[in-house]
């Protein structure tokens, strides 16, 4: 099978030029195999030494549970990690973003932040589509406690946001409490 050549593949070389900053990027779609590349990454990275870790982000977001596998490895981990949001922060990648205290979260001015309710593409039998309705809004409720514990907002005001889409500039992601501040250089970091 001929690979497609509009598909973007990192260079390895890249990356390890990276790892030796102890920079991180989490770019594209979230999904397992994105999820235990990051793990690697860090666990790597931290073995190495305590010096702190930077990670930016700049992704559509994806699956849920790759996102909490890499939100439990940046809390995981001894190193203290920066999170710097680049692009699109969104879903997934918005969990993500709230892995670390408030403080250590950055925004560049360009930024954009999307937070929802999980997404599904229910199918099956009636019982299974029911069994998965409540895990889903399970998920739901346990997300919408995350973003509220991680932006000091109130759990009630979260879910209200999350009904529907919530699109946030970098402003008004600061002003939400998702970020602690925005950058215009690396000084500022």
């Amino acid at each position: 099978m001929e690979n497609d050549k509009n598909e973007y593949r990192p260079d390895p070389g890249l990356n390890d030029r990276l790892l030796k900053t102890r920079t991180v990027l989490i770019s594209g779609e979230i999904n397992k195999d994105r999820a235990d590349e990051f793990a690697r990454q860090m666990l790597v990275l931290d073995s190495e030494s305590d010096d702190p870790i930077y990670v930016y982000i700049n992704s559509p977001g994806g699956d849920v549970d790759s996102g909490f596998a890499i939100y439990d490895m940046i809390r995981f981990v001894s190193s203290p990690v920066t999170v710097i949001g680049m692009g699109l922060v969104a879903s997934a990648a918005a969990l993500i973003f709230l892995s670390v205290p408030k403080e250590r979260r950055i925004g560049f001015p360009n930024s954009t932040y999307l937070i929802h309710q999980p997404l599904s593409q229910l199918k099956g039998v009636a019982i299974d589509v029911a069994i998965y309705a409540d895990k889903l809004e399970a998920l739901r409720h346990k997300l919408d406690k995350v973003i509220a514990d991680a932006t000091g907002k109130d759990v009630s005001e979260v879910e209200k946001d999350t009904e529907r889409d919530c699109w946030m500039s970098a402003e008004e992601a600061l002003s939400y409490g998702m970020l602690s501040r925005i950058v215009n250089s690396k000084s500022e970091i």
